[in-house]
Protein backbone atom coordinates (compact mmCIF):
# COMPACT_ATOMS: atom_id res chain seq x y z
CA UNK A 1 0.00 0.00 0.00
CA UNK A 2 1.47 3.29 -1.00
CA UNK A 3 -0.48 4.93 1.92
CA UNK A 4 1.76 6.01 4.50
CA UNK A 5 0.52 5.12 7.93
CA UNK A 6 1.83 8.14 9.58
CA UNK A 7 0.97 12.10 8.76
CA UNK A 8 1.91 13.25 5.12
CA UNK A 9 3.85 16.28 6.64
CA UNK A 10 5.44 14.26 8.70
CA UNK A 11 7.40 12.71 5.60
CA UNK A 12 8.84 15.90 5.35
CA UNK A 13 12.48 15.79 5.52
CA UNK A 14 12.64 12.13 5.11
CA UNK A 15 15.05 10.53 2.26
CA UNK A 16 12.96 8.95 -0.71
CA UNK A 17 14.16 5.33 0.59
CA UNK A 18 12.71 6.35 3.80
CA UNK A 19 8.84 6.12 1.73
CA UNK A 20 6.24 3.58 1.51
CA UNK A 21 5.80 2.35 -2.18
CA UNK A 22 4.69 2.94 -4.77
CA UNK A 23 4.50 6.83 -3.97
CA UNK A 24 4.94 9.68 -7.12
CA UNK A 25 7.94 11.68 -6.38
CA UNK A 26 8.42 15.28 -8.00
CA UNK A 27 11.77 16.97 -8.15
CA UNK A 28 11.10 20.48 -7.65
CA UNK A 29 14.39 21.95 -8.96
CA UNK A 30 13.40 19.76 -12.44
CA UNK A 31 9.94 21.37 -12.52
CA UNK A 32 11.35 25.18 -11.67
CA UNK A 33 13.97 24.78 -14.56
CA UNK A 34 11.14 23.58 -17.14
CA UNK A 35 8.70 25.91 -16.22
CA UNK A 36 11.88 28.96 -16.69
CA UNK A 37 12.99 27.95 -19.71
CA UNK A 38 9.45 27.68 -21.22
CA UNK A 39 8.53 30.92 -19.98
CA UNK A 40 11.93 32.08 -21.33
CA UNK A 41 11.08 30.57 -24.56
CA UNK A 42 7.14 32.31 -24.96
CA UNK A 43 8.83 35.70 -23.92
CA UNK A 44 11.52 35.44 -26.28
CA UNK A 45 8.83 34.49 -29.40
CA UNK A 46 6.50 37.86 -28.07
CA UNK A 47 3.55 35.44 -26.90
CA UNK A 48 1.61 34.90 -23.44
CA UNK A 49 0.75 32.09 -22.28
CA UNK A 50 -2.12 29.31 -20.92
CA UNK A 51 -0.71 26.96 -18.68
CA UNK A 52 -2.65 24.07 -18.16
CA UNK A 53 -2.91 22.38 -14.95
CA UNK A 54 -3.95 18.56 -15.65
CA UNK A 55 -0.34 17.08 -14.47
CA UNK A 56 0.53 18.52 -11.51
CA UNK A 57 -7.84 26.77 -16.97
CA UNK A 58 -10.37 28.37 -16.38
CA UNK A 59 -10.80 26.75 -19.45
CA UNK A 60 -13.07 23.93 -19.77
CA UNK A 61 -11.34 21.44 -21.65
CA UNK A 62 -14.00 19.57 -23.65
CA UNK A 63 -16.46 21.15 -26.16
CA UNK A 64 -19.13 21.37 -23.47
CA UNK A 65 -22.00 19.33 -22.02
CA UNK A 66 -25.33 19.98 -20.39
CA UNK A 67 -24.17 18.53 -17.29
CA UNK A 68 -20.19 20.22 -16.83
CA UNK A 69 -22.38 23.13 -18.13
CA UNK A 70 -24.63 23.64 -14.70
CA UNK A 71 -21.70 23.43 -12.21
CA UNK A 72 -19.68 25.54 -14.25
CA UNK A 73 -22.58 28.06 -13.61
CA UNK A 74 -21.68 28.16 -10.38
CA UNK A 75 -18.15 27.81 -10.37
CA UNK A 76 -18.76 31.17 -12.58
CA UNK A 77 -19.77 33.23 -9.71
CA UNK A 78 -16.01 33.08 -8.71
CA UNK A 79 -13.79 32.79 -11.45
CA UNK A 80 -13.81 33.88 -14.85
CA UNK A 81 -14.71 30.59 -16.81
CA UNK A 82 -13.90 30.22 -20.88
CA UNK A 83 -16.12 26.90 -22.67
CA UNK A 84 -14.86 25.46 -26.01
CA UNK A 85 -17.46 25.04 -28.75
CA UNK A 86 -17.35 22.74 -32.08
CA UNK A 87 -20.57 22.96 -32.87
CA UNK A 88 -23.56 25.34 -33.45
CA UNK A 89 -25.73 22.93 -31.12
CA UNK A 90 -23.61 24.10 -28.27
CA UNK A 91 -24.57 27.68 -28.68
CA UNK A 92 -27.82 26.17 -28.66
CA UNK A 93 -26.97 24.48 -25.31
CA UNK A 94 -26.15 27.73 -23.94
CA UNK A 95 -28.75 29.72 -25.31
CA UNK A 96 -30.81 27.15 -23.74
CA UNK A 97 -29.66 27.97 -20.17
CA UNK A 98 -31.12 32.04 -20.45
CA UNK A 99 -27.76 33.16 -18.88
CA UNK A 100 -28.21 37.45 -18.25
CA UNK A 101 -24.06 37.31 -18.96
CA UNK A 102 -22.25 35.87 -22.15
CA UNK A 103 -20.09 33.08 -21.84
CA UNK A 104 -16.80 33.81 -22.83
CA UNK A 105 -15.99 30.79 -25.86
CA UNK A 106 -13.32 29.59 -27.65
CA UNK A 107 -13.80 28.22 -31.34
CA UNK A 108 -12.11 24.63 -31.19
CA UNK A 109 -10.17 23.81 -34.69
CA UNK A 110 -8.64 20.86 -35.64
CA UNK A 111 -5.36 21.34 -37.21
CA UNK A 112 -4.54 16.99 -37.38
CA UNK A 113 -5.13 15.23 -34.02
CA UNK A 114 -8.78 14.46 -35.25
CA UNK A 115 -9.84 14.51 -31.58
CA UNK A 116 -12.22 17.53 -30.69
CA UNK A 117 -12.52 20.90 -32.74
CA UNK A 118 -14.00 22.12 -36.59
CA UNK A 119 -11.35 21.73 -39.20
CA UNK A 120 -10.11 24.96 -41.04
CA UNK A 121 -11.08 23.34 -44.50
CA UNK A 122 -14.68 22.03 -42.80
CA UNK A 123 -17.83 24.66 -44.19
CA UNK A 124 -19.39 24.52 -40.18
CA UNK A 125 -16.34 26.93 -39.60
CA UNK A 126 -17.29 29.87 -41.24
CA UNK A 127 -21.55 29.10 -39.86
CA UNK A 128 -19.83 28.42 -36.78
CA UNK A 129 -17.85 31.86 -36.12
CA UNK A 130 -20.73 33.69 -37.61
CA UNK A 131 -23.45 32.28 -35.55
CA UNK A 132 -20.74 32.60 -32.42
CA UNK A 133 -20.84 36.71 -33.58
CA UNK A 134 -24.80 36.97 -33.64
CA UNK A 135 -25.49 35.12 -30.34
CA UNK A 136 -26.41 37.56 -27.58
CA UNK A 137 -25.68 34.34 -24.70
CA UNK A 138 -21.58 33.84 -25.96
CA UNK A 139 -18.90 36.30 -26.47
CA UNK A 140 -16.28 35.00 -28.90
CA UNK A 141 -13.55 35.06 -26.98
CA UNK A 142 -10.99 33.47 -30.42
CA UNK A 143 -10.04 30.10 -31.85
CA UNK A 144 -8.07 27.15 -29.68
CA UNK A 145 -6.53 24.29 -31.40
CA UNK A 146 -4.36 21.18 -29.31
CA UNK A 147 -1.77 19.70 -31.57
CA UNK A 148 -2.02 16.06 -29.66
CA UNK A 149 -0.65 14.63 -32.99
CA UNK A 150 2.72 16.14 -32.14
CA UNK A 151 3.55 13.42 -29.42
CA UNK A 152 4.26 11.03 -32.69
CA UNK A 153 7.56 13.99 -33.77
CA UNK A 154 10.95 12.35 -33.22
CA UNK A 155 12.69 16.06 -34.43
CA UNK A 156 12.84 19.44 -33.50
CA UNK A 157 11.73 19.98 -37.67
CA UNK A 158 8.86 17.20 -37.64
CA UNK A 159 7.87 19.38 -33.98
CA UNK A 160 8.28 23.44 -36.20
CA UNK A 161 5.84 21.83 -38.93
CA UNK A 162 2.90 20.43 -36.54
CA UNK A 163 3.29 24.09 -34.56
CA UNK A 164 3.65 25.60 -38.39
CA UNK A 165 0.07 24.15 -39.05
CA UNK A 166 -1.37 25.14 -35.80
CA UNK A 167 -0.80 28.51 -36.23
CA UNK A 168 -2.19 28.70 -39.99
CA UNK A 169 -5.11 26.73 -38.88
CA UNK A 170 -5.98 29.50 -35.97
CA UNK A 171 -5.04 32.60 -38.27
CA UNK A 172 -7.27 31.22 -41.29
CA UNK A 173 -10.04 30.92 -38.34
CA UNK A 174 -9.74 34.68 -37.17
CA UNK A 175 -9.59 35.61 -40.61
CA UNK A 176 -13.30 35.04 -40.57
CA UNK A 177 -13.46 37.41 -37.92
CA UNK A 178 -14.48 41.04 -38.25
CA UNK A 179 -11.06 43.08 -38.09
CA UNK A 180 -12.87 45.83 -35.19
CA UNK A 181 -13.52 42.28 -32.97
CA UNK A 182 -10.45 41.48 -30.82
CA UNK A 183 -9.69 37.80 -30.40
CA UNK A 184 -6.97 35.63 -29.05
CA UNK A 185 -5.66 32.65 -30.45
CA UNK A 186 -4.58 29.59 -28.54
CA UNK A 187 -1.60 27.48 -30.02
CA UNK A 188 0.14 24.79 -28.05
CA UNK A 189 0.90 20.96 -27.04
CA UNK A 190 4.85 20.38 -25.08
CA UNK A 191 5.99 19.23 -27.91
CA UNK A 192 5.20 22.04 -30.13
CA UNK A 193 6.22 24.25 -27.41
CA UNK A 194 9.29 23.33 -27.19
CA UNK A 195 9.50 24.83 -30.96
CA UNK A 196 7.93 27.77 -29.73
CA UNK A 197 10.60 30.23 -30.82
CA UNK A 198 10.68 29.25 -34.48
CA UNK A 199 6.84 30.95 -34.94
CA UNK A 200 7.31 33.39 -37.53
CA UNK A 201 3.91 34.15 -38.23
CA UNK A 202 2.67 37.88 -37.95
CA UNK A 203 -1.01 37.92 -36.44
CA UNK A 204 -2.86 40.61 -37.88
CA UNK A 205 -3.60 43.53 -35.03
CA UNK A 206 -6.91 42.59 -33.67
CA UNK A 207 -5.25 38.61 -32.85
CA UNK A 208 -3.20 38.04 -29.97
CA UNK A 209 -1.47 35.07 -30.23
CA UNK A 210 -1.11 32.74 -26.76
CA UNK A 211 0.64 29.42 -26.19
CA UNK A 212 -0.65 26.65 -23.71
CA UNK A 213 1.23 23.54 -22.86
CA UNK A 214 0.14 21.22 -19.59
CA UNK A 215 3.21 18.31 -19.50
CA UNK A 216 6.38 20.49 -19.56
CA UNK A 217 6.56 21.04 -16.18
CA UNK A 218 7.19 17.25 -15.44
CA UNK A 219 8.31 15.86 -18.98
CA UNK A 220 7.97 11.92 -19.48
CA UNK A 221 9.51 9.56 -22.04
CA UNK A 222 7.14 10.46 -24.59
CA UNK A 223 8.66 14.06 -24.16
CA UNK A 224 11.88 12.38 -24.19
CA UNK A 225 11.15 10.10 -27.33
CA UNK A 226 10.42 13.35 -29.46
CA UNK A 227 14.13 14.13 -28.96
CA UNK A 228 12.88 17.55 -27.92
CA UNK A 229 13.96 17.16 -24.16
CA UNK A 230 16.38 15.29 -22.73
CA UNK A 231 15.86 12.30 -20.05
CA UNK A 232 17.42 14.48 -17.05
CA UNK A 233 14.36 17.19 -17.63
CA UNK A 234 11.72 14.69 -16.01
CA UNK A 235 11.08 15.86 -12.83
CA UNK A 236 8.18 12.60 -11.70
CA UNK A 237 9.63 9.15 -11.00
CA UNK A 238 7.49 6.68 -9.32
CA UNK A 239 9.01 4.46 -6.45
CA UNK A 240 8.32 0.93 -6.80
CA UNK A 241 9.89 -2.04 -4.59
CA UNK A 242 11.27 -4.85 -5.97
CA UNK A 243 8.62 -8.12 -4.53
CA UNK A 244 10.26 -11.25 -6.10
CA UNK A 245 13.24 -11.76 -8.59
CA UNK A 246 12.91 -15.26 -11.45
CA UNK A 247 16.49 -16.46 -12.50
CA UNK A 248 14.52 -19.18 -14.57
CA UNK A 249 13.19 -15.99 -16.73
CA UNK A 250 15.59 -13.59 -16.21
CA UNK A 251 12.97 -11.20 -14.91
CA UNK A 252 11.68 -9.31 -11.38
CA UNK A 253 8.27 -8.21 -10.41
CA UNK A 254 8.10 -4.36 -8.47
CA UNK A 255 4.77 -3.44 -6.93
CA UNK A 256 3.16 -0.94 -9.54
CA UNK A 257 1.49 -2.36 -12.48
CA UNK A 258 -1.27 -0.92 -14.94
CA UNK A 259 -3.14 1.25 -11.74
CA UNK A 260 -0.11 3.13 -10.99
CA UNK A 261 2.10 3.57 -14.66
CA UNK A 262 -0.83 3.02 -17.13
CA UNK A 263 -0.46 1.26 -20.43
CA UNK A 264 0.74 4.29 -22.15
CA UNK A 265 3.60 3.86 -24.37
CA UNK A 266 6.54 5.72 -25.93
CA UNK A 267 9.06 4.85 -28.13
CA UNK A 268 11.06 3.63 -25.42
CA UNK A 269 10.15 -0.35 -25.09
CA UNK A 270 7.54 -1.51 -22.31
CA UNK A 271 6.18 0.96 -19.67
CA UNK A 272 8.35 2.09 -17.51
CA UNK A 273 12.36 2.55 -17.34
CA UNK A 274 14.18 2.48 -14.22
CA UNK A 275 16.10 5.05 -13.49
CA UNK A 276 19.29 3.61 -11.68
CA UNK A 277 19.41 0.89 -14.17
CA UNK A 278 18.36 1.47 -17.31
CA UNK A 279 19.06 -1.54 -19.00
CA UNK A 280 15.70 -2.83 -17.13
CA UNK A 281 12.75 -1.78 -18.13
CA UNK A 282 9.29 -2.75 -17.12
CA UNK A 283 7.70 -5.09 -19.71
CA UNK A 284 4.31 -6.84 -19.07
CA UNK A 285 1.70 -5.63 -16.54
CA UNK A 286 -1.37 -6.86 -14.86
CA UNK A 287 -3.12 -4.48 -12.24
CA UNK A 288 -0.79 -4.43 -9.36
CA UNK A 289 2.32 -6.57 -11.13
CA UNK A 290 4.89 -4.60 -12.89
CA UNK A 291 7.85 -7.24 -15.19
CA UNK A 292 10.95 -5.57 -15.25
CA UNK A 293 12.42 -7.18 -17.96
CA UNK A 294 15.97 -6.38 -20.27
CA UNK A 295 17.00 -6.89 -23.84
CA UNK A 296 18.19 -11.14 -24.33
CA UNK A 297 22.03 -11.29 -24.52
CA UNK A 298 23.35 -8.30 -23.02
CA UNK A 299 25.03 -9.69 -19.93
CA UNK A 300 22.15 -8.94 -17.18
CA UNK A 301 20.83 -10.74 -14.59
CA UNK A 302 17.85 -9.80 -12.18
CA UNK A 303 19.26 -12.46 -9.64
CA UNK A 304 22.37 -10.36 -9.73
CA UNK A 305 21.06 -7.03 -9.61
CA UNK A 306 17.81 -7.38 -7.69
CA UNK A 307 17.42 -8.36 -3.97
CA UNK A 308 14.05 -8.49 -3.22
CA UNK A 309 12.79 -5.56 -1.02
CA UNK A 310 15.07 -2.73 -2.88
CA UNK A 311 13.35 0.17 -4.00
CA UNK A 312 13.82 1.43 -7.20
CA UNK A 313 12.40 4.75 -9.27
CA UNK A 314 10.99 4.69 -12.54
CA UNK A 315 10.30 6.96 -15.75
CA UNK A 316 6.98 6.94 -16.92
CA UNK A 317 5.47 7.18 -20.21
CA UNK A 318 2.82 9.70 -19.80
CA UNK A 319 2.92 11.60 -16.38
CA UNK A 320 -0.15 13.18 -16.63
CA UNK A 321 -2.00 10.31 -16.67
CA UNK A 322 -0.05 8.44 -14.08
CA UNK A 323 -0.12 11.35 -11.65
CA UNK A 324 -4.13 11.06 -12.07
CA UNK A 325 -3.57 7.76 -10.41
CA UNK A 326 -1.35 8.50 -6.61
CA UNK A 327 -3.43 10.61 -3.93
CA UNK A 328 -0.49 12.51 -3.11
CA UNK A 329 3.05 13.51 -4.70
CA UNK A 330 5.87 13.89 -2.88
CA UNK A 331 8.26 16.84 -3.61
CA UNK A 332 11.90 15.97 -3.46
CA UNK A 333 15.14 18.12 -3.32
CA UNK A 334 17.96 17.92 -5.39
CA UNK A 335 19.41 15.37 -2.47
CA UNK A 336 15.90 13.33 -3.11
CA UNK A 337 15.10 14.44 0.36
CA UNK A 338 10.91 15.64 0.74
CA UNK A 339 10.64 19.12 0.85
CA UNK A 340 6.43 19.07 0.40
CA UNK A 341 3.21 17.00 -0.02
CA UNK A 342 1.17 18.12 -2.09
CA UNK A 343 -2.62 16.95 -2.48
CA UNK A 344 -3.59 17.02 -6.12
CA UNK A 345 -7.24 18.40 -7.05
CA UNK A 346 -8.41 15.67 -8.58
CA UNK A 347 -11.56 14.06 -10.63
CA UNK A 348 -13.88 16.00 -13.20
Amino acid sequence: MSKPLRNRQSCVGLHVEELPTPVLLISKPIVERNIAQLHQDVESAGLTFRPHVKTLKVLYGLPINKTALAELSQIREHVDVVLLIDHDQHIDLIEGFGYKNPWRVFIKIDVGSKRAGVPPSSARLPALVKRALASPSVSLFGFYCHAGHSYACKTTREAEDVLRNEVEGVLYAASLVPPTHSITVSIGSTPTAHVVKSIKAAAPPNVAIELHAGNFPTNDLQQVSTGLVAEDQQAIRIQVEVCSIYPERNEALVNAGTIALSKETSAFPGFGNVVEKPAWYVGRMSQEHGILVTEPGNGRFAEEEFRVGDKLRLYCAHSCITAAAFPEYYVVDEHDRVSEVWIPWKWW
